[in-house]
């Protein structure tokens, strides 16, 4: 077996923060389980064994003992905690949705008795409040605003 290069050595006071965290409070699950990670670390358990025990993964366990060692912590807690991600930008905001809305209001082209998820659609481009968009955007922003409900009693 490979010799660790991140070995979690944790003081008594560490271990009693993270028992302590396991113990009280709702938290993340995600961050529990970090601190149990730390703790059978600490223990000398091998990855295998924290895997068995807790169903991580051999990366997060490795993240975590590296995060441990490299970081300068005031508190063990902070070092369970998520940073922010950033996840995908919002496609369609406020002011797309207030023009669907707004569309979706008025009365409907020549030719067609109802606005449709495609019509909407086509305008939004056509006023150019965005450059293109997908017919779920537009059902998602109707539905936010129910008036996916009222188009369908008035035009049943």
């Amino acid at each position: 077996m490979p010799k660790r290069i991140h070995n979690v050595k944790l003081s008594e006071r560490e271990k009693e923060e993270l028992e302590k965290y396991v113990k009280q409070g709702k938290k993340s699950a995600r961050a529990i389980n970090r601190a149990r990670v730390l703790l059978l670390a600490n223990e000398e358990k091998s990855d295998d064994e924290i895997i068995n025990a807790l169903g991580v993964c051999r990366s997060a366990i490795c993240k975590l003992r590296k995060k441990f060692n490299k970081s300068k912590f005031s508190n063990i807690v902070e070092l369970l905690q998520e940073k922010p991600r950033s996840g995908q930008p919002i496609k369609v905001d406020s002011i797309v949705e207030s023009n669907v809305s707004m569309i979706a209001r008025s009365d409907p082209p020549q030719g067609a008795v109802r606005w449709t998820l495609e019509l909407i659609g086509e305008k939004l481009v056509e006023l150019k409040v965005v450059d293109s968009i997908c017919l779920e955007s537009v059902r998602k922003a109707l539905k936010k605003t129910n008036l996916n409900l009222v188009l369908k009693s008035d035009g049943a």
